[in-house]
């Protein structure tokens, strides 16, 4: 038995050799499984679906980092911070998409290096934006339950989210080692390379069962929970209150929380089930493992459009934004017939609203 264990959970799983290798914990009876099929699937599955996620969430994010370095050209609120930053996480992390597009395609051709920063890079942003988006419920929460405390701590807030952004980076950037340690390229059979994590710690697979864990824990659940208390004291403040535009602010709850479970749970309890594997070797069947790789991939291409679907739900429903980028738009329209765009002032909404940037109303999606 080899004395190295592929991680499957990578960008690049299930596609650095032509055969499964799979042991009992117990006897160690070993058994190969023909994978080419899967490894197929993923050259021709992935790529043109990677390329496109990077083009949508790379125009979104952009269009968001832009407005509010060019527009608004300051952040007014806690949301404002999170959600720039958010933006920015979303960016970082789409660009390791045209490497993995790369190497699903025609293999890893880059170094080892290489390999470890994209992949530590492709954590950090992946722990970034689910704890940012943490961020914004518990933000949210605040400006809307507790209005008044959240209007007089205005300039504190404002601070303090500066620091929750530099402590999620760090704490992103601290979750993300095992990627830049256990990276490495890999060379199969038919002198085919990918870039895959590979555990020392193969014999129990501690590690492995570890780092999927700290994924499944801080990628999801606790997001997830936090979201669920959240938005569920919102939804009931919201219907108790009056002169509210409350109908807006449900289907916005409604839609964050359904996009972000439909998105997420899938390809996390398909983790669940890896981990579950990894602690005590259940699934031997050849015709299983195959399509649960193929389905693993699949919904794990499903999570990675949350990237595309953050700047629509967090940032362009709401009013101040659709606002600034009218702007922009009637901008750019009138610099193309005079051969610049006008100089942009930041937007002032003209009515607060459950859906505009006001501390008492709290943008939900500013």
């Amino acid at each position: 038995m080899s004395n190295q264990l592929e991680d499957l959970t990578s960008p690049t799983e299930y596609a650095s050799g032509d055969f499964y290798e799979y042991a009992d914990n117990s006897t160690f009876d070993i058994g190969f499984c023909d994978k080419s099929l899967v490894r197929e699937f993923r050259r021709q599955y992935e790529p043109p679906l990677y390329w496109a996620i990077f083009c949508l969430g790379a125009l979104g994010n952009l269009m968001v980092i832009w407005i509010y370095l060019h527009v608004r050209n300051r952040f007014k609120t806690m949301t404002d911070m999170y959600l720039f930053n958010l933006a920015l996480a979303d960016l970082l992390f789409l660009g390791t998409l045209p490497f993995w597009a790369v190497d699903a395609s025609s293999g890893w051709s880059f170094s080892v290096g290489m390999c470890k920063i994209v992949s530590a890079l492709y954590k950090i942003n992946f722990f970034s934006s689910m704890l940012l988006l943490t961020c914004i419920s518990v933000d949210r929460y605040i400006a809307i339950v507790q209005a008044t405390k959240a209007q007089n701590l205005k300039e504190k807030r404002l601070f303090y989210s500066k620091l929750v952004c530099v402590v999620v980076w760090l704490l992103s950037c601290l979750l993300a080692l095992p990627e830049f340690i256990f990276a490495q390229v890999k060379t199969n059979d038919r002198k085919a390379t990918t870039c895959s994590l590979v555990y020392w710690n193969y014999q129990n697979n501690r590690t492995k069962i570890l780092v999927l864990s700290l994924q499944i824990c801080v990628g999801f659940c606790l997001p997830f929970l936090v979201m669920l208390f959240c938005y569920s004291v919102m939804i009931l403040t919201l219907l108790q209150a009056r002169n509210f535009e409350k109908h807006k602010a449900l289907r916005v709850i409604f839609a964050v929380v359904a996009v972000f479970v439909l998105s997420q749970l899938p390809y996390n309890s398909l983790l669940v089930v890896e981990a579950t594997q990894a602690a005590n070797i259940t699934i031997t069947d050849c015709t299983i493992l195959r399509n649960f790789d193929i389905a693993s991939q699949v919904m794990k291409s499903l999570a990675y459009t949350h990237s595309c679907l953050n700047p629509i739900l967090y940032v362009f429903v709401g009013v101040r934004f659709r606002n600034d980028l009218l702007k922009v738009l009637r901008a750019c329209t009138r610099g193309m017939g005079q051969g610049k765009i006008s100089k942009l002032s930041p937007s002032v909404p003209k009515r607060p609203s459950v859906m505009s940037d006001t501390e008492t109303t709290l943008a939900l999606s500013l």
